[in-house]
């Protein structure tokens, strides 16, 4: 079941929302439920380890810098927005929905 990730236009870029499951067996891009990308990661929620990996799966799924993507809100919680910059929307709604085809 494949639904829409919910994605804004903001002035410095893209934003979307993500949940988080940390200390996970494997870092995945899991699926879009409820316009929200579920992603996991296998670092645990301390110090920010689990944000940067996060940035790091991103980076790596979307084919873009680790510089251009941010976590704007939620750096401390499960849920979390997303900021991304240097990408058009087509383009960015393209590769995510070519990561939910994957999953």
């Amino acid at each position: 079941m494949t639904q829409t990730l919910l994605i804004r236009e903001i002035k410095s870029g893209l934003s979307f929302d993500i949940r988080v499951n940390p200390h996970s067996s494997r870092a995945v891009i899991a699926e879009i439920a409820d316009g929200v990308l579920k992603v996991k990661v296998t670092a645990p929620p301390v110090e920010g380890a689990a944000n940067e990996a996060v940035i790091a799966l991103l980076s790596k799924k979307l084919g873009l810098n680790k510089s251009r993507i941010t976590i704007s809100a939620g750096a401390k919680g499960r849920k979390k927005t997303i900021l991304v910059g240097g990408i058009t929307r087509a383009e960015l709604e393209r590769r995510i929905n070519a990561l939910a085809t994957q999953s």
